[in-house]
């Protein structure tokens, strides 16, 4: 017998008959052996390094975030750029009012100089008289001259009061209108929340018209088939079923709009991975026309802005007028004020003081002063004539606001009734249609009502949250 291969391993040799394919087949085997026993001991070495499954780095969180109406009210109040802007303006009103109040209180500086004049030159005969100056510019007290000394200044006039008085209806007038600012973003977040809710509850709406109208198709077809309806109810369910289609991609299209609008206002990042909660049938109630008039008087922000406005108009006329008037400055000095910077010179004491009052009279300016009085009269008459109109403009939108919340949630119960009507009889309908009874064109039109009822029940809860947040605007929370 002949030897055809030889495959050795250590000291034992191993003998193979039959040709090539025998020694094939044998190299085959050893290295699926080999990594069999490989992928073992890389098995046993990742279990040995393997993190339990409570170590384990957890992954980014695909769940939506549950967002409540609250939620979003404050996470706009968070990221709205116009309420920040509001708020900012309040800021720089708080500061104009803390530097118009320090304007009325004495301020303490401290001046230090150095004054170098030209002297005569070299000694002359002028130089030696007692009478001959020691520099050539006889406002200074000699060649050097150092002050250090500190400043007590204080200015009085009416123009100063009148001004700090002003801050502080500015102040109150940007607290109004923050106020105004945080109630209307209220309304705002309301309509875009609300909006999400119904764009969702119309999309299902939608959904289930495509089914009905796909149902509905299935029947037409079926009565053809069997002799028991015609072509052209077919081809009108067809259509209908078309139609219904692309009704369901605009709702899917308004949807995400409305889910794009709300994601702006309340995430500083882009975000569209949330959810809203349906809170819509569960309405707040409603209190009394009384009650909501006088929170209207009593909380109303836009009155209280107007008012603020009218305040400072007055302050600014009187500080127009100070500009005519008489005003008195006041300044002590404490310090040095001496040829050499030293507190001793020749053993006498150079600290010192001096004390400068300056009463300013106007006297002719080419009537600048009496042009700004002018000026802050005309503001003030304006600001009359706007507080008058917020006036009245008050209670129209009260007796507005509350007709059409107490409106709207008095229709919801009807509107409510309609939807399930409209559902029984597009159901009544189909029934006797499958019996040969209504017409194709009846099925159609019971399919349009009852999809008209859903949304108007939907966009009628959405009415009444909205009109709820309109009035509080003028009154504050219920």
């Amino acid at each position: 017998m002949k030897t055809k291969g030889i495959f050795g391993y250590g000291k034992k040799t191993l003998m193979f008959q039959n040709g090539p394919r025998r020694v094939a087949t044998m190299f085959v085997l050893v290295l699926a052996a080999l990594s069999t026993a490989v992928s073992a001991q890389v098995a046993s070495t990742s279990e040995a390094f393997r993190v339990s499954p409570a170590a384990k780095v957890p992954a980014n969180d695909a769940s939506p975030l549950t967002i409540t109406l609250q939620d979003a009210l404050e996470r706009a109040r968070a990221n709205d750029p116009q309420y920040h802007a509001a708020l900012t303006d309040l800021g720089v009103a708080r500061e104009d009012r803390v530097q118009a109040r320090a304007g009325l209180l004495p301020a303490v500086t401290y001046n230090n100089s150095f004054i170098y004049t030209q002297g005569t030159g070299q000694p002359t005969a002028c130089a030696l008289s007692a009478t001959c100056p020691a520099s050539r510019f006889i406002a200074n007290n000699g060649v050097h001259e150092y002050i250090s000394q500190g400043n007590a200044h204080e200015a009085l006039s009416l123009t100063n009061y009148a001004d700090y008085r002003r801050s502080s209806a500015a102040l109150a007038q940007s607290r109004a209108k923050a106020e105004i600012a945080a109630r209307g973003l209220v309304v705002t977040v309301t309509q875009s929340y609300y909006g999400l809710v119904v764009a969702e509850r119309k999309y299902a709406t939608a959904q289930r018209a495509d089914t009905e109208a796909q149902r509905f198709l299935k029947i037409s077809q079926d009565l053809q088939n069997g002799g028991e309806a015609a072509r052209a109810d077919v081809v009108k369910a067809t259509i209908q079923a078309q139609q219904r289609r692309r009704d369901l991609q605009e709702a899917q299209l308004a949807m995400q709009r409305s889910r794009l609008d709300l994601a702006v206002m309340i995430f500083p990042d882009w975000n569209q991975n949330f959810s809203v909660v349906d809170d819509l049938q569960t309405p707040e109630p409603l209190p009394a026309f009384v009650e909501v008039q006088v929170a209207g008087k009593k909380n109303n922000p836009v009155l209280r802005a107007a008012l603020a406005a009218l305040a400072a108009a007055n302050h600014e006329v009187t500080a127009a007028w100070g500009g005519l008037l008489p005003s008195l400055s006041v300044d002590y000095f404490y310090g040095i004020d001496s040829n050499k910077f030293a507190i001793r010179t020749d053993g006498v004491r150079n600290l010192g003081y001096s004390t400068v009052a300056t009463l300013q009279i106007p006297i002719f300016n080419w009537g600048a002063d009496r042009s700004k009085v002018k000026q802050a009269e005309l503001r003030r008459d304006q600001a009359r004539l706007e507080l008058s109109h917020e006036q009245r403009q008050l209670l129209s939108h009260l007796q507005q606001f509350y007709e059409e919340a107490n409106m709207s949630r008095a229709e919801m119960e009807s509107l409510a009734s309609s939807a399930e009507m409209a559902a029984d009889s597009l159901r009544l309908v189909t029934l006797r249609y499958q019996a040969g009874e209504s017409t194709v064109l009846e099925i159609v039109d019971a399919q349009n009502t009852l999809i008209q009822a859903r949304n108007g029940y939907d966009d009628g809860q959405v009415r009444y949250r909205v009109a709820v947040a309109n009035l509080q605007t003028l009154t504050g929370s219920f």
